[in-house]
């Protein structure tokens, strides 16, 4: 265990240093969310609704620092890893490379929650949020899908042999996931064919399912999105471990 932290302090380090997880982790998920309660936060997010625009977004603001540590971290981080050789010769050393991998995903895990902390601390302190539905049950459903969407990032690390190639994959993949699937942009007002194309991405569901326990919905009514989530976690580990090289 001594092992373990002094590498992930060390690989801590390394995180702060680069200034794009700080910025596209924690500080535009914070930011996102206080242009949207300065422009309607506390109006209602429809006419007649019994929720405020904010308690609507709430669970879609949540998931921006997942889909950045995701897409853009963790897969580039390990691409570059192995680019430079930098798994291969821990194989020389008393640490394991397997270590290396599940230091990268818990650094991954702790500033997704850092950047879902500062957006709870800012929407409750600053803007007067609540929940109306289940807090354990919105931590759970978190927890289910920042694993589902980390569980892509691997896959993504896994089948690019090159930092170039994990660039690209992971920009064509965060880019949608960031701007359709309702995380920044509200998915109800989109047309009902970028409706469906939404649909389609993973972290719709992900967000969908947040939103729902957030607002207190009951748990029959997101069984879909908890089954998807379930089985993109599921396929994202299996084809990460299937197909994952050293180098």
């Amino acid at each position: 265990m001594k092992r373990f932290f002094t590498i992930l302090k060390i690989e801590g380090k390394l995180t702060l240093r680069g200034v794009e997880s700080i910025l596209f982790g924690v500080c535009m998920p914070v930011g996102i969310m206080i242009l949207i309660c300065l422009i309607a936060g506390n109006k209602p997010a429809y006419e007649g609704a019994d929720y405020t625009f904010l308690q609507g977004s709430f669970g879609s603001l949540i998931t921006v620092g997942i889909c950045a540590t995701s897409f853009m971290g963790l897969p580039i981080t390990l691409a570059d890893y192995r680019d430079k050789k930098i798994l291969k010769h821990f194989f020389v050393t008393p640490i394991s490379p397997l270590m290396l991998l599940l230091i990268q995903v818990v650094l991954s895990i702790l500033l997704s929650m850092v950047s879902s902390i500062a957006i709870v601390l800012v929407a409750v302190f600053a803007f007067g949020y609540y929940m109306q539905g289940s807090i354990v049950f919105f931590c759970m459903a978190y927890l289910l899908v920042m694993i589902s969407m980390l569980s892509l990032g691997m896959v993504i690390a896994s089948i690019c042999r090159s930092v170039k190639l994990a660039n690209v994959v992971s920009s064509v993949v965060y880019f949608p996931m960031l701007f359709l699937s309702g995380a920044t942009i509200p998915y109800e007002i989109f047309p009902k064919p970028l409706q469906n194309v939404s649909n389609v991405l993973p972290l719709t569901q992900g967000i969908k399912l947040l939103k729902g326990f957030s607002l207190g919905m009951p748990v029959n009514g997101l069984m879909t999105s908890i089954v998807i989530m379930f089985a993109v976690a599921v396929i994202g580990v299996t084809i990460s471990v299937v197909t994952f090289r050293w180098e």
